[in-house]
């Protein structure tokens, strides 16, 4: 039976059944320590007789309670209102509250009560704490248990391939594989395994130009550091320490093999000397983008003097660079008025080319949500290296009197060898003539049409390689090949990415989770040159791979964190403080425990395990069929109580008792489900296991019984949320048009992302005939910055223009000139904590309902464990001339509005029937102009 209360988390009958102490919103206390934003927890007191509610008091400044054991005239629960979680008490009669324990270095955890006590966790231990006799006792616990997560043992599958590299001749591939360096052969032979090491975290591999050696990252030191192997996995590697800010990635090769390009996290780009070992920092981006890293490095020169790169600018837009070994020295190749990416050189060092879009301006401002709509596209451009170099489009001539001559079969590695603007490739590396003074107006444009491109690559005679990504994710991208002599463009494959090995004879390719080697810009012969992957595993020892896990999730902290001063928190002594834990873990979640133990002391928001890491055995749900409806119990049958509108052309809103032709009604009684007999003896959704997507039969009637009733097929959904969502969202619009005649629009944005920007889109231009607005952001989630909505919502009045026939129009058009009025609970938070900042900062309007969640230090990306788990390190943190604002505090509504459960189980809704008030007293008030149109001018000159 479901009970009225409207939300909860945990809760405690009292001893006579008529009231329930419960925690009205979940915890956020667990991934953060001392929060104090809006959805700090509270334990409400409800009465079933009348559906009041008490609140356990708190003291200034608030708390979180969590907990709740009823025990005769006392309320025990845990709380961290005098700093750790320890467990209190408060006396239903005296209202007294009560503290019983005073840990100071770990809090309690998980407590419940049962006999007499109350048993709770707390420094890894189970402690209980006798309410009589108000003695506590530490328990030891010996269980001699065969703990299978715990067993070394084998792993493979394709989930576990990470960055992938192509061997110089294209006979190998080698790739980072949960963690080791292995490489697979492109037809005979077997996967080789050249590091072997347990619990040590290798990745980025990287072949050397003569196909010798292999170069990754391992942090078997304990820190990430660079080694060199013999591609046979023969011998010890060869280790050199790194500078940088601590995580790295992309490791580039010059051809004569005596250095290395990398990159850090810190988006610096450095050049390493594999015989001396010192390293030069070439460069540093000007501002941070999201991801985990920045390809900044394009290519080097094939004299391995030159190495072209790209550098973000402040503007967000990157600018291609050419750095001069000898020189020591940076040379623009762009201006930094378009987004320059990928730039390579041709094979035979006559020009750069490198993609760039003139129209990225808005979209590389990935923090607005205002791009969302827009679309980039790229341009493919070369510069030529010298001035003496003719562009290869200049414009050709046919002439009278010159002959042609008939050319013979051309080898195709010799073929380029014969065109004049295209010179053969050079088979040994000459010294490079660059002439950087002026390159910029030496940039020309390919005759490609722009599009969304990216993987730019050369083949062996100076073929140029792209990508054509399609804007659905799930769709396959096409492989190009633009031929600079014919000036041609062909298609070449479908793929997701592919890759030129060092001689451009072959190359990778990767679709979906099929992986290969093909001749350079050939489509491969079906089913030749596939990897085989089947034969991939490694072994692993979870109880030494466990504690790597731990301090990586501690390392990405120390070098991703927003704060280099770590909120003060001795992070050292919290690496001690919690790696005592590590011996006496029993499974992958244990360890997920502790890494959000130590990352909570930090007191941050958006902090917490991203992705749990492998496990032994995971469980494969099996997905229920829904119907879209809501029910009853009715004479032993179930009946439709409510049948949740959709629309049927849209997949994602297809409601399946709504489909045309079935009509089926609420009142109706299903009575059968593929022939079996439906009562309420059974569970309903019983019936709808393993159907999402499936046809189904329904047998329904009117009435209780078989008489009359008829069989139609279904096909249900695996989730209503949508459906439900939407009915709640149209039944605010209601009641908004209802309640002011039609005068104050309701338009509601679930967060400020996709979804947001939909629903913003989809309600908001409708009803911009009206006189004021509510926006309503309740359960926001979160996103980007929602800048779209706030300048949309403050879009002042230009005019009005008249027309022949029909209304005048305003400008702009999609504009509410009256009252605005937004809607906020303890729910909103991250780019819903932002969008109700906003638009109080910039008094947009009043604010109805409880303080947000409070969480505007976000996230942009880090690196994954060696299992494929990951942890946040919040890095992105808003601050004002005032200070850093909202974090772990929220924000507060202008007027505070307490969605109570008994209004709630009355149908009322307390916050936006406030919101509505507001919006009709402020429109009586402040209606917004509605000058009349002036007489028509006379021009007639008398």
């Amino acid at each position: 039976e479901k009970l009225e209360i409207p939300n909860a988390l945990s809760a405690s009958y009292s001893p006579d059944g008529k009231f329930m102490a419960y925690t009205p919103l979940g915890p956020q206390y667990m991934q953060w320590k001392n929060y104090r934003g809006g959805t700090i927890s509270n334990i409400w007191i409800y009465s079933f007789a009348d559906h009041s509610v008490i609140k356990i008091p708190q003291p200034q400044g608030g708390c979180n309670d969590a907990d709740p054991m009823w025990v005769s005239d006392k309320i025990f629960f845990t709380s961290d209102r005098n700093g750790e979680f320890n467990l209190f008490s408060y006396d239903v009669t005296s209202k007294e509250v009560t503290q019983y324990t005073s840990f100071t270095d770990f809090p309690i955890l998980k407590a419940k009560a049962g006999k007499g006590k109350i048993v709770f966790e707390q420094e890894g231990y189970l402690h209980t704490y006798d309410i009589a006799s108000n003695t506590r006792q530490k328990l030891t616990v010996g269980i001699a248990a065969d703990l299978l997560e715990l067993r070394p043992r084998y792993v493979q599958g394709n989930n576990y391939i990470r960055s992938i590299e192509i061997s110089p001749t294209g006979s190998r591939v080698v790739m980072d594989y949960r963690g080791d360096i292995i490489t697979v052969p492109a037809e005979k032979g077997d996967p080789r395994n050249i590091t072997l090491t347990t619990a040590v975290h290798e990745k980025f591999p990287s072949w050397s130009p003569d196909g010798k050696s292999i170069a990754y990252y391992s942090d078997a030191s304990g820190e990430y550091a660079l080694h060199i192997k013999s591609q046979d996995g023969k011998g010890d590697p060869k280790t050199i320490k790194l500078s940088g800010t601590g995580f790295y990635a992309y490791i580039k090769w010059s051809p004569d093999g005596k250095k290395v390009s990398y990159v850090d996290n810190g988006r610096n780009l450095y050049i390493l000397d594999l015989e001396t070992s010192n390293i030069k920092k070439i460069d540093s981006d000007e501002v941070y983008a999201p991801g985990v890293f920045r390809k900044m490095s394009g290519d080097w020169s094939s004299d391995s003097k030159w190495i072209l790169y790209t550098k973000l600018l402040r503007t967000n837009f990157s600018v291609v660079y050419l750095y001069s070994v000898d020189q020591q020295k940076s040379f623009a190749v762009t201006d930094g008025m378009s987004d320059a990416s990928e730039p390579v050189f041709d094979p035979n060092g006559e020009y750069i080319y490198f993609f760039a879009s003139t129209d990225a301006g808005p979209v590389i401002n990935w923090f607005d949500l205002s791009n969302e709509d827009m679309r980039m596209t790229k341009s493919i451009y070369l510069a030529t290296l010298r001035k003496d170099i003719i562009s290869p489009f200049t414009k050709e001539s046919d002439e009278e009197g010159v002959k042609k001559e008939k050319s013979e079969p051309e080898k195709p590695l010799e073929k380029e060898k014969k065109d004049s603007k295209i010179p053969p490739v050079q088979e040994k590396p000459v010294v490079l003539k660059i002439e950087t003074d002026g390159i910029t107006d030496r940039i020309v444009n390919l005759p490609v049409k722009a599009g969304n491109f990216s993987d730019l690559g050369i083949g062996a005679t100076g073929e140029i390689f792209y990508i054509i990504r399609t804007e659905d994710a799930s769709s396959s991208s096409m492989l190009h090949k633009y031929n600079l002599k014919e000036r041609k463009d062909d298609e070449i494959m479908e793929l997701d990415n592919y890759e030129v090995s060092g001689d451009r004879k072959r190359m990778f390719y990767s679709k979906g989770q099929v992986y290969g080697i093909t001749a350079t810009g050939k489509k491969p012969e079906s089913g030749k040159g596939i990897l085989n992957t089947s034969a991939l595993s490694v072994k692993i020892e979870p109880l030494a791979e466990w504690p790597e896990i731990f301090n990586e999730a501690w390392k990405v902290n120390r070098d991703y964190f927003y704060d280099p001063g770590m909120h003060g928190v001795d992070w050292n002594a919290m690496k001690v403080k919690y790696a005592r834990f590590l011996p006496d873990l029993a499974c992958r979640s244990d360890l997920n425990r502790v890494i959000q133990w130590m990352c909570s002391e930090l007191g941050v928001g958006h902090h917490r395990i991203s992705s749990g890491g492998d496990r032994l055995y995971t469980p494969v749900p099996i997905g229920g069929g829904l119907l879209g409806a809501d029910y009853v119990i009715s004479n032993n049958r179930y009946q439709i109580a409510k049948i949740y509108g959709g629309l049927n052309w849209n997949p994602d809103l297809r409601s399946p008792l709504t489909e045309p032709g079935l009509n089926i009604k609420k009142g109706d009684y299903i009575l059968a489900v593929n022939g079996n007999d439906v009562t309420s003896d059974n569970n309903f959704f019983s019936f709808f296991e393993n159907t999402s997507g499936k046809i189904i039969e329904l047998t329904i009637n009117d009435k209780p019984d078989y008489a009359g009733s008829k069989v139609v097929k279904v096909v249900p959904i695996g989730n209503e949320y949508a459906l439900r969502n939407r009915d709640w969202v149209e039944g605010n619009l209601r009641k908004v048009t209802e309640a002011t005649n039609g005068q104050v629009a309701y338009v509601y944005v679930p967060n400020t992302s996709s979804a947001g920007h939909d629903y913003f889109k989809r309600y908001f231009f409708p009803q911009v005939n009206r006189k004021a607005i509510i926006i309503d952001e309740r359960f926001n989630g979160g996103g980007s910055l929602a800048d779209y909505y706030i300048d949309i919502l403050q879009r002042p009045l230009q005019a009005y223009w008249n027309m022949r026939y029909g209304y005048d129009l305003k400008s702009p058009s999609a504009s509410i000139q009256g009252p605005k009025v937004m809607i906020i609970d303890e729910t909103a938070g991250s780019g819903g904590d932002m969008l109700p900042w906003m638009f109080r900062k910039f008094k947009v309007g009043t604010l109805v309902g409880k303080r947000t969640w409070g969480g505007l230090v976000g996230i942009l990306g880090f690196p994954e464990f060696i299992d494929g788990g990951s942890v946040t390190a919040p890095n992105v943190a808003i601050w004002t001339k005032d200070g850093f604002v909202v974090e772990n505090v929220g924000v507060a509504p202008d007027i505070e509005v307490e969605q109570w459960p008994a209004d709630v189980i009355s149908g009322k809704d307390p916050q936006l029937e406030k919101a509505i008030e507001v919006a009709l007293k402020e429109l009586s008030k402040n209606p917004p102009e509605e000058p009349v149109r002036p007489p028509y001018p006379i021009k007639m000159r008398k």
